[in-house]
């Protein structure tokens, strides 16, 4: 696959996933927590080129990528989406082959050089809680490949626990539910809320344990299990519902960021499996 189509599909996701009303989260419908859709939309743009550029290191992407960011719109919109589409577009490099097959290969290669770019690129950002750790942590020395530092933070960070499983929470749960979605004829931006309110349901919210702790993020996934229901049953009449969650999620300052990370990530991840799929079956 050519990076114009890797950095198409990019963008396209980010759109999606500003445009969809997702509670909690910054969108087209609601601005929050001192950010706007334009935000996201700039630092995506701004973001795609050393994301896509074909052949570079994951780390080295992942660093230019947080720093375009930065440069763009002065503040932290997209580390985590970027920590998750890096490997994904360089897996789509080879195309002709199975997404996640590819993935699993970049993903064996990381080594110390990505380690460093990465904590480079997470002390940029200086995201909202990251505290400190006890072992590999960003503030010092990269000594590890990153694969092993993720594992480190896999337990209380579900960004770096996707560099463990292969990505299966994109790969199981997230494309799952958007192909559920579909299939019960749902379209954009519904289809997406579905897979949003999947992941919100499935599991603490990283960006909310990391913040707030275990019982708000417990409090937010019980509320979103409840809300996912409701969106089943109602569909592309939720709006008001989602508006209103949406709100009382903003006015007590909770952001389900890695929920909507894993989301574009699920949309990214998607777009790319299907152009693979039509260049297989074009021969």
């Amino acid at each position: 696959m050519n990076t114009a189509e890797i950095e198409t599909a990019f963008l396209a996701a980010c759109r999606e996933e500003i445009e969809a009303p997702k509670p909690g989260n910054v969108h087209v419908f609601s601005s929050g927590h001192g950010m706007t859709a334009e935000h996201f939309l700039m630092s995506a743009a701004a973001a795609a080129p050393p994301l896509c550029t074909a052949g570079k290191p994951i780390g080295q992407r992942v660093h230019d990528a947080v720093a375009a960011s930065l440069a763009a719109v002065g503040m932290n919109t997209n580390l985590g989406i970027l920590l998750l589409c890096a490997p994904l577009a360089a897996a789509a490099e080879s195309a002709g082959t199975e997404l996640q097959t590819e993935l699993s290969k970049v993903l064996d290669t990381l080594d110390t050089n990505d380690t460093e770019h990465v904590f480079a690129a997470i002390r940029l950002a200086n995201p909202g809680g990251l505290g400190t750790a006890p072992r590999h942590d960003v503030h010092g020395i990269a000594d590890v490949a990153l694969s092993v530092a993720m594992a480190e933070a896999a337990e209380r960070d579900r960004i770096a626990l996707q560099y463990v499983t292969k990505f299966d929470d994109i790969f199981v749960t997230g494309l799952s539910a958007l192909d559920s979605a579909r299939a019960r004829g749902l379209k954009p931006p519904w289809s997406i809320i579905d897979v949003y309110l999947n992941f919100l349901a499935a599991f603490h919210d990283s960006h909310i344990l990391r913040k707030y702790g275990a019982v708000a993020a417990l409090e937010i996934q019980c509320e979103a299990s409840e809300k996912l229901l409701l969106f089943r049953a109602r569909g592309e009449n939720s709006l008001t519902d989602l508006l209103a969650f949406d709100e009382s999620l903003k006015s007590r300052n909770r952001n389900p960021g890695t929920s909507a990370d894993l989301t574009v990530a699920t949309l990214f991840a998607d777009r790319l499996r299907n152009i693979l799929l039509k260049r297989r079956n074009d021969g």
